[in-house]
């Protein structure tokens, strides 16, 4: 097993899309995923999965049924199971994402163009 560095520009330099995580890290059946975002995503949910968005370029707004909360450079959160939530990009956003190996990006309850099931590994 070789144990490597991680140089997150360049990871966020190697591709442009958004919405689309890539895997950039495994640890103990979670996942360390990047994912650049623009514009709003779909409402959804995670049944089992607790998921952690860590702000790292840009403003991420996180709609929630009970209120927003606004994440900038340097911040982040955690959504636990069960709750439903809507990330906003107002800028591009680059963000680290943290959840486990088995998180479908829309959530449990529906597919849509945005779903990725087959995540690439960068």
């Amino acid at each position: 097993m070789k144990i490597q560095k991680v140089n997150l520009q360049e990871k966020f330099d190697s591709f442009k899309d958004h919405w689309n995580p890539r895997i950039a890290g495994e640890l103990n059946g979670q996942m360390v995923k990047l994912a650049k975002a623009s514009g709003e995503f779909v409402w959804h949910k995670h049944a089992r999965e607790d998921e952690l968005f860590l702000v790292l370029k840009g403003h991420l707004r996180i709609k929630l049924r009970e209120g927003d909360i606004d994440l900038h450079p340097g911040e982040f959160v955690i959504i636990p199971h069960g709750v439903e939530h809507c990330p906003i990009a107002m800028d591009e956003v680059e963000m680290l994402l943290f959840e486990p190996g088995t998180t479908l990006n829309t959530g449990d309850q529906r597919e849509s163009d945005l779903t990725q099931k087959d995540l690439s590994k960068i």
